[in-house]
């Protein structure tokens, strides 16, 4: 039975790493061919079982096959992108709330474009203030200006912009399509204008359970706000009774990556066994005195129903109400479906092993929802509790075999050395897995959860949920009290994530090593005491290969160029043997998100870069340099090339924090590891006054090794590049790789300049449907006209180009990884894009 549960899940994995859907016959087809050969070898002990779990695979397979087909079959028409619709529908979900922006799903039930736009969308409405390249003194001060109190079952009529999903593509990172297809949201936009319609539709559409639970969420959410209007933790605690974690800081998501406690920091299946448990010993206790009844009754409740039973149904029913109030995550529905398991076990007299729950549940959940096997939580939460499993079975095993009765406070002890053998368990357990998804694992993770996991589970969520249940003024203390030990938890927390050690983080390891850990770090979960010593050794030393494991790097006198896909800016990642140079640092997106936080620092992370020799800002520019403070708080920086004017605060930044800083200047050249660096430009530093574009400032930077050379050229236009034609002698400014200037504008990329560089291939970072057209069509057609090989990010995905002697190795991010949601099966050819006008905060 658990084989052929497993071996469902493993056939939903399978179809998710798929580049293209199979018809859906063909896994059907297996499906039937391995339950007719089971059924002629069922007396073949050996066959008969492979038969099976092959079934299973193929079941899971077909099943996640036919639910991507339906899914897929719904989307935005793409000849609606872009434009104007006017939709009036349902706000389906509890809004999301940021400082410039309110993000909410709408459910359309009509529209000017029919059924060329899905049911389903993920809307942002925005307030007064938008990004672009702008600076902050273009900043409004209320940034919320303009959006409405958002609330689900509300009925709107908007007008909206929307655009079929499509997301940043970077090696290894986050594929945001991929979520987007989970969620079954199949467009998303914004809105332009709106007005309310009706307060609840009167089609259903805002009045199904559905919406009378997000309604709920809403107003336990509004409740805690409104008693906690001040308090520094108002989020967590809002996290902890709704599941709902838009308000935290990106710095205290930092701390709780740290610490390692970011799973305590929202609704775990911890805190509803908890609150289940609660339930069930209050229940039974009030069950076995019939409520105080007893004498009014005929027949005492206990003899109608046994206590245990009653305690089950409501175990079941407390964790399914907490969990519909925590929004039904991945770890919900698998701790829901597991004490469902034992529960419907307890009612029906049966024993169900907690390894065959632990496989129900995995099943279930894939069966709901195929595409959560591919969620960092699901593994993360089974892996997890399997662990806690083994490790309380080892636990028991030994106090059985030891025979004694204790005292409560020898009781007590071995409960305390119970619960850290199972927190080093978790934390040793799952040390492949966490490097695999995050690259990085806190080291003081089993000192921060020896006391987060009691003071989070047994103090302040149960504080946080009778604050919420109760009526205003009863409900302020006690919430401001919950908020009082999270905060000072939090001192805690911070002392132990000052050292710098205290975060490992590791590049990525080959398959091969992966394997390897995991086998180890089951080898160190082998029962036995002192005399498993030998298998743990063992296990400690197949950890190794994931630890030494390094992203290998270019050969002396090669370069590795990888130019990010960011949106519509610029940022540039060159590597050699043994230096590293970022050449800006890509878009701010808002005020809590930047192209550093979301693309750059992650990717250096998961490929070990853990220092930059060199980062070269180009210009001022947003979109080039709004990532910088991101990037040089996490990691160290030697030099900073900039071109920047006066007094600009990145200056600053560089100075508090210990970098050299130098003006880019043509002439500036130094040698690493056989690749020379060069800048071209500018030619010479702007006087005090002397009112100098921002662009036209901007540094470009060679790199060549005598048999490729790559151009970053930021934002000039064609008055730069005719003054680098003037300058430099034809040979000095030839290129085979071309990082376009200003992103493909009209305003740049000039005949002569594109006959001077003479590049084979062309990389335009640009945004999907840019709002400014990038590039414009009379440009890219400049360079197909010369045979340039053109590469725009927001069809491939980052690009990243090696040098191998004669040879240029080019890839780009969607081929490297191709999926079948990928948004790039979708879109039009390259050479008859047409960079269309979509302006879009």
């Amino acid at each position: 039975m658990r084989l052929g549960l497993i071996g469902f899940v493993a056939g939903c994995v399978a179809l998710q790493m798929q580049a293209t859907l199979p018809p859906v016959w063909l896994p059907l087809g297996v499906l039937v061919l391995c339950l007719s050969l089971a059924g002629v070898t069922r007396r073949l002990p050996m066959l008969f079982p492979v038969l099976l779990v092959a079934s299973t695979i193929a079941a899971g397979f077909g099943w996640s096959d036919w639910r991507a087909q339906q899914r897929l079959a719904v989307a935005l028409s793409p000849a609606w992108e872009g434009k104007d619709i006017i939709a009036t529908g349902v706000v389906a979900e509890l809004p999301q709330t940021g400082d410039d922006a309110t993000r909410f799903l709408f459910h359309i039930e009509s529209s000017n474009a029919g059924d060329a736009v899905p049911p389903r969308v993920r809307l942002s409405w925005y307030g007064a203030r938008t990004w672009g390249n702008v600076g902050e003194e273009d900043a409004k001060p209320d940034r919320r200006a303009g959006i409405p109190d958002l609330q689900p079952g509300q009925r709107w009529q908007l007008t909206l912009r929307l655009k079929r999903p499509h997301s940043l593509i970077n090696p290894g990172g986050f594929d945001g399509e991929y979520a987007m297809l989970a969620d079954n949201i199949r467009a998303v936009g914004y809105v332009r204008t709106g007005k309310r319609a009706q307060n609840i539709a009167v089609d259903g559409a805002g009045t199904g359970f559905g919406i009378g639970v997000e309604r709920w969420r809403a107003s336990v959410r509004r409740h805690i706000l409104d008693a906690l209007p001040d308090a520094r933790y108002a989020a967590v605690i809002v996290a902890l009774v709704v599941g709902d974690q838009s308000g935290i800081a990106r710095d205290d998501w930092e701390l709780f990556r740290r610490t390692g406690i970011s799973h305590l920091v929202s609704i775990s299946g911890l805190h509803i066994t908890m609150i289940a448990g609660l339930f069930a010993a209050l229940w039974m206790a009030l069950w076995r005195r019939s409520f105080g009844l007893a004498r009014w009754l005929r027949t005492p409740l206990p003899l109608r129903m046994p206590a245990p039973r009653a305690g089950a149904i409501a175990a079941m029913l407390a964790a399914f109400g907490y969990c519909l109030l925590a929004g039904m995550g991945v770890p919900a529905q698998r701790t829901l479906l597991m004490l469902s398991t034992v529960a419907i076990a307890r009612l029906t007299d049966r024993n169900v092993p907690a390894s065959l729950s632990l496989c129900w549940a995995a099943a279930v959940v894939a069966v709901v929802d195929p595409w959560a096997v591919m969620s960092a939580g699901f593994w993360l939460s089974f892996g997890a509790v399997a662990i806690i499993f083994i490790a309380a079975q080892m636990a028991l095993d030994g106090r059985a075999n030891d025979g004694k009765t204790d005292g409560w406070i020898e009781r007590s002890r071995r409960a305390m050395a119970g619960a850290t053998r199972i927190q080093f368990a978790v934390t040793f357990g799952l040390l492949p897995l966490t490097l695999l998804l995050f690259q990085q694992t806190s080291v003081v993770s089993t000192a921060a959860n020896g006391l987060a996991i009691p003071s989070v589970s047994f103090v302040t969520t149960p504080l946080a949920l009778i604050g919420a249940a109760l009526p205003e003024p009863l409900a302020q203390p006690v919430l401001m009290l919950a908020e009082a030990t999270f905060r000072w938890l939090v001192v805690w927390l911070e002392w132990l994530a000052t050292p710098r050690w205290s975060v490992w983080v590791a590049p990525i390891a080959p398959m091969w090593a992966l394997l390897l850990s995991m086998a180890g770090a089951a080898l160190l979960l082998v029962p036995g005491g002192m005399r498993a010593w030998a298998w743990r050794a063992q296990g400690a030393l197949l950890l190794l290969p994931l630890v030494l494991a390094r992203v290998p790097l270019p050969s002396p006198g090669e370069f590795r160029l990888v130019a990010f896909d960011i949106g519509q800016g610029a940022a540039a990642l060159v590597e050699t043997a043994n230096h590293r140079l970022l050449f800006d640092t890509g878009p701010r997106y808002s005020d809590h998100a930047d192209a550093a936080g979301r693309v750059i620092t992650p990717y250096l992370r998961a490929h070990g870069v853990d220092a930059l020799d060199a980062l070269v800002v180009s210009h001022e520019d947003s979109d080039h340099a709004g990532g910088t403070e991101t990037v040089i708080g996490a990691v160290p920086v030697r030099t900073m090339l900039a071109s920047l004017p006066p007094g600009h605060a990145l200056r600053g930044v560089a100075d508090e924090n210990g970098i050299r800083f130098a003006d880019c200047l043509a002439g500036q050249a130094w040698t690493w590891d056989g690749v020379v660096f060069e800048v071209l430009h500018p030619r010479r530093l702007p006087a005090q006054r002397e009112r100098v574009s921002s662009n036209a400032r901007s540094c470009v930077l060679r790199i060549a090794n005598g048999r490729h050379a790559a151009l970053l050229t930021g934002d000039i236009e064609a008055a730069q590049e005719n003054a680098l034609i003037a300058a430099e002698a034809p040979e000095p400014l030839m290129a085979d790789i071309l990082l376009v200037p200003h992103h493909g504008s009209k305003t740049s990329s000039s005949g002569a300049f594109l006959n001077a560089v003479s590049p084979q291939v062309a990389v335009f970072q640009v945004g999907y449907r840019n709002r400014y057209g990038h590039p414009h069509p009379q440009v890219w057609q400049r360079y197909v006209a010369r045979d340039i090989d053109g590469l725009r990010t927001d069809k491939t995905g980052a690009v990243v180009i090696q040098t191998d002697g004669d040879v240029l190795d080019i890839q780009t991010a969607r081929t490297m990884r191709p999926r079948y949601w990928s948004s790039a099966q979708e879109v039009e050819p390259l050479a008859t894009a047409t960079g269309d006008l979509d302006a879009q905060p």
